[in-house]
């Protein structure tokens, strides 16, 4: 068969598996790694082209890394918070510690075990963002703990490849480290400074010709991630640095839409050579190793996670909700151990055993990250042990507030400004360390809080409150709280927030006073100011400045609108 038989071959039979796992209500990344296994040369035998396989990987994740990239604007990334990179850290550095005494028990030699617990220790960016993409929870709080970890996870797995090549080399090997680091830092230096001086210039003749932006963005990621795979870099950190490089044009957005269709491709095609490069020859012989293995990354790894979430002031959910993302080991752990196997570090049992954990973890996880939050009640009891509630302000069980708004950032900053002047009769609540803190320095009344907390709200009489606020989009979590509220008082004011018209209607059915759904509120302001203005320019334009304004203020802030799904 030549290649493009193939191709037509994998695309034909993906998209049938595909649709079956779509029947059973699966996982369709299952469907994409099955394909894999069963054209592979160690069932059907159909696809032989590995080299072909390897590209078509490649291409996926450098594609994926630099759409990445274009989202991670350096003028923005304390957004992501020093505590993200805190418990990255941290992380990386327990689950490598327990991995390595695991190794060691499963007698694997100390070279081996330490390949093995570092190899544990990172999580597959392509899964998490997939799936977080696939769930619109990119902009939730625990989606940006964990793409703050993954980004951690990311820097450390290449140092650890590189440092890998230079130990390999011995003094030359190590002199080789070196000067591959001053030659990565010269080439993100000479990157940098065409970013910030030269690109802009050029904004405006990018941006004339659509198919050209194209172009020029693939030719930008593609190549610099073959300059850095040339200095002795992974092409993915390359592509990583190249979306960076462009996220602070006022285009990036742009860039990123039109490579869509094409990183949903390679993923494909990603998860397809996953499942091609997997074989179960000597499964049996590491099936002890391989299960006990797998059941530290699925369980011990999320466990710490969320123990570490805790412990830095979140709640249970976020620390639950993390810990689930994070569950399975990354591409680059397979590339790390064939690394080690190429300089003699490990035996082909190490690769094997890593490679089929590979599998194993991102096929599991995919559903421990699909249905996370039905699952998480039955981890409450464990969590709530290493629970860490550090408010700013403490509560007072035996005060009374009028007015408690939950959600402080996005939509709820407007209810802060407009309910500052309450004192405290007001009560701001939000589940992020970093917001509590802020919103103290303002002098505004807050404290740290899970609105799915029943103790919680029972600590703040919340039954007792005139006017209860939601500014969280979750439907479960505001399904909890009206119910809660209601319990214990039918006649406060109850308003909530939702981005799905069924889920609001459920909540006025629950007993909320008022439901908003901001893309409807926006289009009545926007008759309302029309309206108003009739055929007065001046006004219309002065209306204009006060929301430039007001846009401004909000995009200081770190706000950013976010992307639902409202066809669920």
């Amino acid at each position: 068969m030549n290649l493009f038989t193939e191709l037509s071959v994998i695309i034909v039979v993906a998209a049938a598996l595909a649709g079956v796992m779509r029947v059973l209500k699966q996982p369709i990344v299952i469907g994409y790694v099955l394909t894999g296994i069963l054209l592979g040369p160690h069932v059907f035998g159909v696809l032989r082209s590995d080299e072909a396989m390897s590209v078509f990987s490649q291409m996926g994740i450098a594609t994926l890394l630099f759409i990445v990239g274009l989202h991670l604007n350096p003028k923005e990334l304390k957004s992501f918070g020093t505590t993200s990179f805190l418990i990255g850290f941290l992380q990386v550095l327990f689950t490598a510690f327990f991995g390595f005494l695991l190794a060691q028990l499963l007698n694997f030699s100390e070279i081996e075990s330490l390949y093995i617990g570092i190899a544990l220790s990172f999580s597959s960016t392509i899964v998490v963002l997939k799936f977080l993409s696939d769930k619109k929870d990119l902009e939730k709080l625990y989606g940006r703990l964990t793409i703050g970890i993954l980004l951690l996870q990311d820097i450390l797995a290449a140092v650890a490849l590189i440092a890998v090549s230079g130990i390999a080399g011995g003094n030359e090997g190590v002199s080789s480290f070196l000067l591959l680091i001053v030659k990565g830092l010269a080439v993100i230096l000479v990157i940098s400074l065409v970013s910030y001086y030269v690109m802009p210039a050029l904004g405006t003749f990018f941006a004339r010709s659509q198919e050209y932006l194209f172009l020029f963005s693939l030719a930008w990621g593609f190549g610099l991630a073959t300059l850095f795979g040339a200095l002795g870099f992974s092409i993915e950190i390359g592509a990583l640095v190249a979306g960076v490089s462009l996220s602070i044009l006022p285009y990036s957005s742009e860039i990123s839409s039109r490579l869509k269709p094409l990183r949903d491709f390679f993923i494909v095609m990603f998860f397809i050579s996953l499942g091609y490069s997997i074989s179960f020859d000597t499964l049996s012989g590491m099936f002890v190793p391989l299960s006990i293995l797998a059941a530290f990354v699925l369980i011990g790894k999320p466990l710490i996670l969320g123990i570490l979430v805790e412990i830095l002031g979140y709640s249970k959910k976020t620390a639950f909700l993390t810990g689930a993302s994070l569950a399975q080991i990354s591409e680059f752990s397979m590339i790390f151990v064939l690394l080690g196997l190429k300089v003699g570090h490990v035996s082909e049992e190490v690769v094997s055993v890593i490679t089929i954990l590979g599998f194993l973890s991102i096929a599991l996880s995919s559903y421990l990250i699909v249905y996370a939050q039905k699952i998480y009640p039955l981890f409450v009891p464990l969590l709530k042990i290493f629970e860490s509630r550090t408010p700013a302000v403490e509560s007072d069980s035996a005060r009374v507030y009028d007015t408690v708004l939950f959600g402080c950032n996005r939509a709820g900053y407007d209810f802060v400004k407009i309910f500052k002047e309450f004192g405290t009769q007001f009560l701001a609540i939000d589940f992020d360390p970093d917001i509590i803190k802020e919103l103290t320095g303002k002098g505004i009344n807050c404290i740290y809080g899970d609105a799915e907390d029943s103790e919680f709200l029972e600590e703040i009489s919340i039954g007792r409150a005139k006017i209860i606020i939601s500014t969280i989009p979750e439907f479960e979590t505001n399904n909890f709280l009206v119910n809660k509220v209601r319990s214990e008082n039918k006649d406060s004011l109850v308003l909530l927030l939702s981005y799905n018209i069924d889920d609001a209607i459920k909540l006025y059915e629950c007993g909320a006073t008022y439901v908003i759904l901001p893309h409807f509120v926006g289009g009545e302001f926007a008759v309302k100011v029309i309206s108003e203005a009739g055929f007065d320019v001046e006004k219309l334009n002065a209306k204009r400045e006060e929301h430039v304004a007001y846009l401004k203020e909000r995009k200081a802030l770190g706000h950013a609108h976010p992307v639902w799904n409202h066809n669920r």
